[in-house]
């Protein structure tokens, strides 16, 4: 909502990266943030980022959707296939979004949110944000090459929005006055003797982290975690110990004085806005 004639379209937006597991430590992040009276206005999310991100927008609490992916395993979101085009399918996680996920349509979400993918065929950057192929869309910003096979939307495949784009400040900079970027994808340390799997995985971790770069100068706020390193894409049995890094990361950077002004400034924005609602509400015809 824009305010005074201001040019941003959002006031606050959030850019989760992807990271595989490890985006647990989002959660965390998110249990912070609202800690501290802040809600965004729009989510931007890539891969893990999209995941938690679009549960966000659809009204779950960061526990809640911490309690969704608890006791699972990794197997639950696969399917196996002949490894023409990736090795695992995705038809798992369909079924696990379509059973948890209250919205079906970009539209129904409560909060605006954007699934950051790639464009196989193109080799490009794409953000879906509307119509009602949400579900498709995140399993595409979710779809790592090799592992996964493509997602096919409107006959066009899509993979990782992480090849490109693993942390998406820019693709909602110009439409924020503030972004809080999180970012989980910590660099995999070497493996002498890492097989195929590990030198896949750490293949791709390095191609991500390089595409940040210019993204984490774009934030206002960039809340990057430490200690993610040990973990691997797939370490989805780590959950509590993930979320909990990303829980005493973000508490630590949002207790800086830089953070603590865009704190102050959002909460009076927010305080702003919800008196303007209300005198609309009031003075509104019946």
């Amino acid at each position: 909502m824009s305010l005074f004639g201001t040019n941003y379209k959002f006031h606050t937006g959030y850019a989760l990266s992807g990271g595989g597991a490890k985006g647990f430590a989002h959660l965390g992040a998110l249990n912070v943030l609202e800690s501290k009276g802040l809600k965004p206005h729009v989510i931007a999310g890539t891969s893990a980022g999209a995941l938690a991100g679009v549960f966000y927008a659809d009204g779950f609490h960061p526990d809640e959707i911490a309690d969704l992916f608890t006791g699972k395993e990794f197997r639950e979101f696969i399917g196996f296939s002949m490894p023409k085009q990736g090795f695992f399918k995705t038809s798992g996680l369909f079924h696990f979004l379509k059973k948890n996920l209250r919205a079906r349509t970009f539209e129904d979400l409560q909060i605006p949110f954007i699934s950051v993918v790639t464009d196989w065929k193109r080799a490009r950057t794409v953000s879906f944000y509307q119509g009602n192929q949400l579900i498709e869309a995140v399993i595409a910003s979710c779809s790592i090459p090799v592992f996964f096979q493509p997602q096919y939307i409107d006959g066009i495949p899509y993979v990782d929005g992480g090849l490109f784009k693993n942390l998406p400040v820019s693709v909602i900079r110009e439409q924020c006055k503030y972004v809080i970027a999180i970012n989980v994808n910590s660099l995999m340390p070497y493996c002498e003797d890492a097989g195929i799997k590990k030198m896949v995985e750490r293949t791709f971790n390095l191609m991500s982290n390089s595409n940040t770069l210019i993204d984490k100068k774009l934030c206002d706020i960039l809340i990057e975690m430490e200690g993610l390193d040990k973990f691997t894409i797939f370490d989805i049995n780590n959950l509590k110990e993930i979320k909990k890094i990303g829980y005493e990361t973000a508490s630590s950077k949002m207790d800086e004085p830089k953070s603590k002004h865009i704190i102050r400034r959002c909460l009076r924005h927010k305080e702003l806005e919800s008196k303007i609602n209300r005198w609309i509400n009031q003075t509104s015809p019946l």
